[in-house]
């Protein structure tokens, strides 16, 4: 059996990845605040060359600049998107990186990582906006974020999943929980450290920590843990980028029942969400069976 890095190796390893979203706390701050002005966007975007580009780039898309005049600065370019645009452009640029990065684990395909993020984010969104109780910009770095855990043990731990698998087959029971048999760890506790480091507000460390969510969890989260929850299971049924860990997760159904996450409600937002995320992806979608 190989040797099993320690959780701080994992965490330490994890946070040098070419990919990381650690510019994204820092727009969450500028963009909260009702009076962010575009020097203040500005000055963070600009740190990012790529995203910058694709900032500039978006602005002068078919879609924002028919019929005006192309923008030559950052500056303009912010002007003309918006800051709802411009924080999902921001999102999407920096963990779209992870469609190039290659890692072992999970027994992902180029881009897996990539595929399964975004369709969850774009699902908490719309969950968020449908029912009024989540801020979508939240929901949608929330299930963008949830499973970075995974992407770190694969990146780190690559060498014990046979081990992982072998422990999940004997118990046929939830993978995490073979991770953590075999590793002393799993994604979720690794993932939640690094939405520390990373400086990610309380809430999206929350959702890190708790997965999956129950009951006792702290009630100032559990609106967004809830929807995301929700998105997850939307995001392994729709299929994207799942990989041989996805169907063998811990879902709450009574938790999402409770909170109105109701099968039938879960099924109506399905074409929504495939018809978003695959614009997003550029590639189209289909799902599986939904049921709790």
């Amino acid at each position: 059996m190989p040797s099993i890095p320690s959780f701080a190796d994992v965490c330490d390893k994890a946070t040098r990845l070419p990919c990381s979203p650690a510019l994204l706390p820092r727009l969450i701050g500028v963009l909260a605040k009702d009076d962010a002005s575009i020097d203040e966007m500005e000055q963070v975007i600009s740190i990012d060359p790529a995203l910058a580009s694709s900032t500039l780039r978006l602005a002068n898309s078919a879609y924002f600049g028919a019929g005006s005049a192309q923008v030559e600065n950052l500056s303009e370019a912010l002007m003309r998107l918006g800051q709802k645009e411009v924080y999902k452009l921001a999102a999407l640029s920096l963990t779209g990186r992870w469609m190039a990065l290659k890692v072992e684990g999970y027994r992902w395909e180029p881009g897996d990582f990539c595929r399964l993020a975004l369709v969850e984010a774009v699902a908490a969104e719309y969950l968020a906006e449908r029912t009024g109780q989540v801020d979508p910009k939240t929901a949608y770095t929330a299930g963008l974020v949830h499973e970075i855990g995974k992407l770190a043990l694969a990146y780190a731990c690559a060498e014990s999943f046979p081990e992982i698998r072998k422990a999940q087959q004997a118990a046929v029971g939830p993978w995490i929980e073979a991770e953590k048999k075999v590793l002393g760890y799993n994604h979720a506790e690794v993932g939640a450290e690094l939405l520390r480091r990373w400086k990610f507000p309380p809430s999206l460390v929350a959702v890190g920590t708790y997965n999956p969510p129950h009951a006792g969890d702290p009630a100032d989260f559990m609106p967004l843990l809830v929807h995301v929850h929700a998105a997850k299971y939307l995001a392994v049924t729709i299929g994207a980028g799942v990989a041989e860990d996805g169907f063998l997760f811990e879902l709450n159904a009574p938790l999402l029942i409770e909170w109105g996450f109701s099968p039938e409600m879960l099924e109506a937002a399905i074409p929504d969400i495939l018809d978003r995320a695959g614009k997003l992806l550029q590639e189209r979608l289909t799902h599986g069976a939904l049921s709790f």
